[in-house]
């Protein structure tokens, strides 16, 4: 059984976060993850990962696996994520020490394959924040300026987030794409005033930029896209079919 209107235009977005460990690939889980519970097809790429475990299949990544659990229909790993690393720095200076030529162009391709799939919805995930290099020359935004996607923005909520909020969705607009909305992960529920920076967040990303909130996940202990997914609303990315 399935939700899906026989002219449902499919929907991608590229998934970037206000910084590292933000909660990216908790929040693009699920998202799939609400996708899928609707009888809709979903893909997901990790185009470059970092930190990634040697296996008898090579490197695996756990971001990239948690991705490739939600789509629907299955997608092999290398098609989930392309470059992979074993040192959990920067990707830029682990391509480097891997001897690889980390480029735009040697990402686009299979994002680009994993698009043309056309899932009801896919999500693209970025590493790191929105400024993160590739090489001396690029960034991995310019991947989804290339891509041209409209973007997810997580929030990593702690101390600094509102700051880190408002000048990653400036970097966005300024490369010319548009945030299709964003969610607020609670990653320290001690943050001070907890919520008057959420509402503070609200007020410069959803009032004054139009920008939805698909929901505000608090501090799980135990984070998996079951439990967040009673926090998060896709209605505005994918419709009410």
């Amino acid at each position: 059984m399935t939700d899906r209107s026989p002219d449902m235009t499919p929907a991608a977005f590229f998934v970037t976060g206000t910084d590292t460990d933000a909660g990216k690939t908790l929040i693009a889980s699920t998202l799939l993850y609400a996708a899928r519970t609707r009888g809709l097809s979903t893909a997901a790429g990790k185009p470059v990962a970092s930190g990634s475990e040697r296996t008898s299949q090579g490197l695996r990544n756990a971001d990239a696996l948690a991705l490739q659990a939600q789509c629907e229909p299955a997608l092999s790993y290398d098609a989930v994520n392309p470059a992979a690393f074993e040192p959990a720095i920067a990707p830029h200076i682990a391509a480097s020490e891997a001897h690889v030529e980390l480029s735009v162009a040697a990402l686009l391709a299979p994002m680009q394959t994993l698009l043309a799939q056309k899932a009801d919805l896919t999500l693209i995930e970025g590493a790191g924040g929105w400024r993160v290099p590739l090489n001396d020359e690029a960034s991995l935004c310019d991947l989804a300026v290339a891509l041209d996607l409209p973007v997810i923005l997580v929030v990593g909520v702690r101390l600094g987030a509102i700051n880190h909020a408002r000048l990653t969705l400036e970097a966005i607009e300024r490369d010319g794409l548009s945030v299709a909305g964003w969610v607020a992960n609670v990653i320290d529920d001690r943050t001070a005033r907890l919520e008057e920076n959420l509402a503070t967040l609200e007020h410069w990303l959803s009032r004054r930029g139009g920008i939805p909130c698909l929901g505000v996940v608090p501090h799980l202990a135990d984070p998996t896209p079951e439990r967040a997914g009673f926090y998060l609303d896709i209605t505005p990315l994918v419709g009410t079919s």
